[in-house]
């Protein structure tokens, strides 16, 4: 069952930001962006610091929109979000041993969006490694190992993650060797997720439910973004360009984006004073190349604006 019910207020009110949002970049057709918006009514049953157990979070109903949150689309370092729960599942479970350098490449891979972080985190997870191309049985033994992240999360029995693949890299250039043999030859083995999908993984890390409520923690605090122009540096700081940036000074926000010269997406848990806190997943697809830095901030600031008449 769907974790969210769709509100027709949130309906009705999405619509006409989509609407503004076609006509304000007329390069953004109706196929090529994904949305799920979630907002959560009092009483609030995030960021609570764990206060409830996971069959009670569970119970709590939550009303929201989805637009094409059902869609398979590439999400980049999105991505980042599954492997980062994944890895503190496997370490509350004690099937990896922890390390200053795994704990360095988590806070990385996160924090920063680095790839090669993320390189490790992945051979670590599945006891894989990049190389040369291998014969067919160790390769296929080698994909086996590659899917136990997707096998993790369909063991979660979320309907909204029935359709998502998680068994990639992220890279800055591209795959090669045994890694590019394992996307396939059209790259139909890609990494794809779904705004509807990213968005339960996320409601359950802001709910503390995702493996513990003290791990759920952990993520928060690597999920939490500067908002402060000057405390941002770096021209892709997970701010400038995405959802952060449409939001008034007073905001918080705990956000995972990703992008590349095709896509540019964003996933965030957003608080505003004076306002119901939410949770917006966006996914964007076209020609960002150079990237189109006004998109995500604007449908961000129309959504924060109208949390305010809610």
């Amino acid at each position: 069952m769907v974790f969210f019910r769709q509100d027709n207020q949130l309906s009705d009110i999405a619509h006409q930001i989509l609407e503004a949002t076609w006509q304000k970049f007329p390069f953004l057709t109706r196929d090529r962006i994904a949305l799920t918006w979630i907002v959560y009514d009092s009483p609030v049953i995030v960021n609570t610091g764990g206060a409830l157990s996971p069959e009670e979070f569970w119970q709590y109903e939550v009303r929201g929109f989805s637009y094409r949150g059902v869609e398979r689309i590439y999400p980049a370092s999105i991505v980042k979000l599954f492997y980062l729960v994944a890895i503190h599942e496997w370490l509350e479970k004690e099937m990896v041993g922890d390390s200053p350098e795994l704990q360095r490449a988590i806070k990385d891979a996160v924090a920063y969006s680095s790839n090669d972080a993320t390189s490790l985190i992945v051979d670590v997870l599945t006891g894989t490694t990049s190389g040369p191309e291998l014969p067919e049985s160790p390769f296929e033994t080698w994909k086996q190992q590659r899917n136990i992240v997707n096998r993790y999360f369909k063991s979660l029995g979320w309907e909204e993650l029935e359709t998502i693949n998680v068994n990639q890299k992220p890279w800055n250039e591209g795959a090669y060797g045994r890694e590019r043999a394992f996307l396939g030859e059209l790259m139909e083995n890609r990494n794809m997720l779904t705004t509807d999908g990213v968005a339960r993984l996320l409601h359950s890390i802001i709910g503390g439910v995702a493996v513990s409520s003290d791990r759920s923690r952990q993520m928060m605090q690597l999920l939490k973004r500067e908002l402060n122009p000057e405390a941002v540096e770096g021209e892709e700081n997970q701010i400038t360009g995405f959802l952060g940036s449409g939001l008034p000074a007073n905001a918080q926000i705990w956000s995972k984006a990703g992008w590349t010269s095709q896509v540019r997406h964003d996933s965030a848990y957003i608080e505003i004073p004076e306002r119901q806190p939410y949770l917006l997943v966006l996914f964007t697809e076209g020609n960002y190349n150079p990237p189109n830095k006004e998109l995500l901030p604007f449908i961000s600031n129309a959504i924060a604006e109208a949390m305010a008449s809610l």
